[in-house]
């Protein structure tokens, strides 16, 4: 298994049917504007895992700083091919977060995750130790 930034719109598009399993309210022109202008003005950064040259899993992070958590790294996207799930690959990739955080000096890493997806928060809490630190809120502005 091999994990690789994807930084061309090339690459992007090749990881767009897996990340429309989690984004699906996003079709390919809005994803690719999207990771562009995160990319360039929010320093967010596209990850893959390959496994025989296939892409089984996508990840989308930003480094930020903030008050409450000091320097860490948020994770915007964490999604495993449906197929492919329970293989070992969200936690093969998770980790790899995990690492990059380490070795560029961030102190912790942190993620929401949508109210009805039972399944992803046992995973990170029972298999991957993520402790359940708050809610999140958003309000439309539209």
């Amino acid at each position: 298994m091999d994990v690789k930034e994807l930084i061309s719109e090339h690459e992007w598009l090749e990881a767009f049917p897996i990340m429309n399993q989690l984004r699906s309210h996003l079709n390919e022109n809005e994803y690719v504007e999207l990771v562009a202008e995160a990319s360039e003005k929010d320093m967010y950064r596209l990850f893959a895992l390959y496994d025989q040259g296939e892409i089984v899993a996508v990840t989308g992070f930003k480094p930020m700083i903030t008050l409450y958590y000091g320097r860490f790294v948020w994770i915007c996207d964490l999604v495993t091919d449906a197929t492919k799930r329970s293989k070992g690959y969200g936690e093969e990739l998770l980790s790899f977060v995990h690492e990059w955080a380490l070795e560029n000096n961030y102190e912790s890493v942190a993620l929401s995750s949508g109210l009805q997806r039972y399944d992803a928060h046992r995973f990170y809490e029972a298999k991957m130790k993520y402790d359940k630190a708050s809610y999140v809120f958003k309000r439309s502005l539209s």
